[in-house]
């Protein structure tokens, strides 16, 4: 099973390409699954009426089939309400020795950030839905989006360093907490719900990394998309995620007689074409007006590449996470190099800091904590530089604790 992953910049109409692309997939062939957590249901005035009654895709995901695919719409706050019931109700021995009155359903409002929790765990799910060959995923605006997907692996780090398996944070908060809540620490409790949540965690993670999921991003051509585009393309390289194409859309045809329209399709061209220097495009054409219904969804269906796997969108399958190369340089320099691909990345917004054996790397708004590989963490940091896209990063040996050479 193949997932594709749709985001741009907020406007950009992901939404609307999202839902051509699955109808387009389904058209083919395809058993399409298409998520979206997007609140007010846009999917429903796109595709049309319900042709069938809901179903279970998945375990916990109930869709709905309109017009060859089935369509599931993430109820983040119902979600919300239902995972902080359980979470009480896990946790009821621990709130009755505080004295502690569990909240009902009826009284939750999701909290912000609420909506991406649940879309990635709809995400985990929908991985495994049965009978199913594509899920096309409308993920949040870009920059939402990147904070999502990178989600999973940063919480895990964090469970792992609060609450480490030996336990000995547990140790050490014990009398503590016991001197201000008057009760012996519940650190069973605590590591069963840490493990469960690393679990759920890692399991959407390996969604995210798989060789099977695929990142397409939306954006109209021009100087504002531009911009977004390139801060967000900087946060995907950080969290190491390849974008599989964009899609151009909102193109206005040439050879306009109107100067306006003229400038603008220029202008659109200029960018559609910049963009392809790095990544397939695929351009869609303006309507003249918002798309409306399924007869404009399905004048959008027709265009070559929208189903992956076309236009050079590797093969219909992601690339998965791409490891960051170790260069071997110590014959020639005394020094081995990192190489961190960093696409329009610029010198003044970067920023490392060494901490044991992980590096802090930070890239505009993003900032991701990477362990060391091996060979390393036996190295000192001993200067990096921004060439061509690319920071390279040079590790000098420690000689206390570098191998020597016979």
């Amino acid at each position: 099973m193949h997932t594709l992953l749709i985001t741009g910049p907020g406007g950009a109409g992901r939404t609307t390409v999202a839902a051509a692309t699955a109808l387009a997939a389904a058209r083919n062939g395809a058993r399409v699954l298409l998520l979206s957590g997007d609140p007010g249901n846009p999917l429903s005035a796109l595709l049309g009426e319900p042709t069938g009654e809901p179903v279970e895709a998945a375990p916990g995901l109930t869709a709905v089939p309109v017009g060859g695919v089935l369509t599931a719409r993430v109820d983040s706050g119902e979600e919300f309400r239902r995972e902080l019931v359980a979470l009480q109700e896990r946790g009821s021995a621990l709130l009755g020795m505080v004295g502690a009155r569990p909240l009902g359903a009826e009284e939750l409002t999701e909290l912000p950030g609420a909506e991406q929790f649940a879309l990635l765990r709809a995400l985990r799910r929908a991985a495994t839905a049965p009978g199913t060959d594509l899920v096309v995923v409308d993920m949040p605006p870009l920059h939402q989006a990147v904070a999502a997907l990178a989600l999973p692996a940063q919480l895990r780090r964090y469970l792992a360093r609060l609450l480490p398996a030996e336990r000995q944070a547990a140790r050490a908060l014990r009398p503590v907490l016991a001197q201000l809540a008057g009760v012996p620490m519940p650190a069973q409790w605590l590591y069963e719900a840490a493990a469960r949540w690393d679990e759920e965690l890692a399991a959407v993670q390996a969604v995210v990394e798989a060789g099977t999921t695929t990142l397409r991003l939306v954006a109209e051509p021009g100087p504002g998309a531009d911009a977004a585009l390139r801060t967000g393309l900087l946060g995907l390289a950080l969290e190491q995620l390849p974008v599989a194409g964009i899609v151009a859309n909102r193109m206005v045809p040439q050879g306009s007689p109107d100067p306006w329209l003229a400038g603008l399709a220029a202008q659109q061209e200029k960018y559609a074409a910049q963009w392809a220097g790095d990544t397939p495009v695929l351009p869609l054409g303006h309507f003249g007006r918002d798309p409306q219904g399924p007869e404009d969804l399905a004048r959008l269906t027709g265009a070559e590449g929208l189903v992956p796997g076309a236009s050079g969108e590797a093969g219909g399958t992601g690339r998965g996470r791409r490891a960051w190369a170790v260069e071997d340089r110590l014959a020639d320099d005394g020094v081995l190099v990192w190489v961190v691909p960093l696409p329009g990345a610029h010198k003044r917004d970067l920023d490392l800091v060494r901490r044991g054996d992980e590096l802090l790397l930070a890239a505009g708004p993003y900032r991701r904590i990477v362990p060391l590989p091996s060979a390393l963490r036996r190295c000192t940091v001993s200067g990096a530089a921004l060439a061509d896209g690319e920071l390279r990063i040079r590790f000098t040996p420690d000689p206390g604790l570098w191998p020597r050479r016979p």
